[in-house]
C-alpha cells in the first residue's frame, strides 16, 4: 500500500511539473491589462475599418490556448484572415484574474472552457462565441489515435463565416442584371 501511494504521488508530481513547464515561461496574455479598455478599443478601430472583434478568453496557465495562439502566428492563412477581417484581443482569465466585466460584457463565454472565441460587431455587440472544441483537429495518428491540435480548415470557416461580409445580409442579395 505504501509502494501504491508512493508511485501514485510521483506519477502525480511529474504530471503537474510536465503540464506546467509546457507553458512555463509563455506569456501571451497580460494579466494586468484592462480588459473591458482593450475591447472598447479593438471595438472602435474595428467600426473605423469595417472589421468585426475577435476576442480570444484564456490564459498563460492554458496549454491549449498558447497552442492556438501560436498556431495562429506560424501559420499565414490563419495570420492574415485574422488581420483583415479582425481586430484580435486576448483577454485573460486565471486564479486571480478573473475579468469579471469583461466575461459579464462577453456573454460569459468562460462556460465553454478554454480558450474560447468570443465574435463582436463594431458596435461591441456580441455576434457568436465559439467552443474551441469545435476547432480541434479529427486527424488520427499512425498508431490509430486522435491528434492533439486544431484544425486550420475549421478554424479559417469558423472566421469567415463570422466576417462583416458574412453576417452582412446585403451580402446575399440577388446581384441586378
Amino acid at each position: 500500500m505504501k509502494k501504491l501511494f508512493i508511485l501514485l504521488t510521483a506519477v502525480l508530481i511529474s504530471t503537474v511539473t510536465f503540464g506546467q513547464s509546457k507553458t512555463a515561461g509563455v506569456h501571451i496574455y497580460n494579466p494586468e491589462a484592462n480588459a473591458m479598455a482593450d475591447l472598447k478599443a479593438a471595438t472602435q478601430k474595428a467600426a473605423k475599418e469595417n472589421k468585426h472583434v475577435l476576442v480570444q478568453v484564456g490564459g498563460n496557465w492554458c496549454s491549449w490556448c498558447i497552442a492556438f495562439h501560436q498556431l495562429v502566428d506560424s501559420n499565414a492563412v490563419l495570420k492574415k484572415t485574422i488581420n483583415d477581417y479582425y481586430e484580435y484581443v486576448l483577454v485573460n482569465w486565471d486564479k486571480e484574474h478573473h475579468n469579471d466585466e469583461a466575461m459579464k460584457y462577453l456573454g460569459f463565454p468562460n462556460r465553454f472552457g478554454y480558450p474560447v472565441f468570443v465574435v463582436l460587431d463594431g458596435k461591441g455587440k456580441v455576434l457568436h462565441i465559439e467552443n474551441s472544441a469545435y476547432l480541434e483537429t479529427d486527424e488520427v495518428d499512425a498508431n490509430g489515435k486522435k491528434k492533439v491540435g486544431h484544425d486550420v480548415k475549421k478554424i479559417t470557416s469558423f472566421l469567415k463565416g463570422w466576417t462583416v461580409a458574412a453576417v452582412d445580409p446585403d451580402t446575399y442579395k440577388p446581384k441586378a442584371k
